[in-house]
């Protein structure tokens, strides 16, 4: 089985300006193509795993999404590191677009999409991170098994998992 490092996308791997969808508008956190081509090296698989409400809300398209994943993908390349798969969830129950208006058991705080790479990645829980900057993402590790769930950010955080404010704090995390 193999271990992941599970990452939440606006707020994490990029700074989240709200419904980030152009390229242009995406900037990069800092450390974090360090953090992935660090756990590249310590073979961990990396998968983001992100909320894509503005889809529902007709904000822009999965096209789009997919356009900027595919983009984002190539930096992390590009610098070192790889992403091996992310998933989306373009569902809410308040979207204007009917077709993804609905309760969904990918949306976050939910496991689904922590649960569907653990299956198609055979991919240990229990040895593997999560790292978020909403509660969403720890409340979605937490019912996944998850090992670890690190809380990225600026906010005060009082609660039992880890709360670091730079990604670099996050590589002695990866050694189980």
């Amino acid at each position: 089985m193999y271990s992941a490092l599970f990452l939440d996308r606006d707020g994490v791997i990029n700074i989240d300006y709200g419904y980030v969808h152009k390229k242009e508008d995406f900037i990069f956190n800092d450390g974090i193509f360090d953090l992935v081509s660090f756990a590249i090296s310590k073979k961990y698989l990396v998968i983001v795993i992100t909320n894509q409400a503005g889809i529902g809300k007709g904000l822009y398209t999965e096209k789009d999404f997919n356009e900027l994943t595919q983009w984002m993908s190539e930096m992390f390349i590009q610098n070192g590191g790889k992403i091996t798969k992310t998933y989306f969830c373009p569902f809410h129950e308040d979207a204007v677009i009917e077709k993804y208006r609905k309760k969904s058991k990918y949306r976050k705080p939910s496991p689904g999409m922590i649960l569907k790479a653990c299956r198609e990645f055979n991919i240990d829980p229990k040895k593997s991170i999560i790292v978020g900057d909403q509660m969403s993402d720890i409340e979605a590790g937490i019912a996944s098994n998850i090992g670890k769930s690190i809380y990225f950010g600026l906010k005060n955080c009082n609660h039992a998992y880890k709360s670091v404010k730079k990604l670099s704090d996050i590589k002695d995390e990866l050694i189980f």
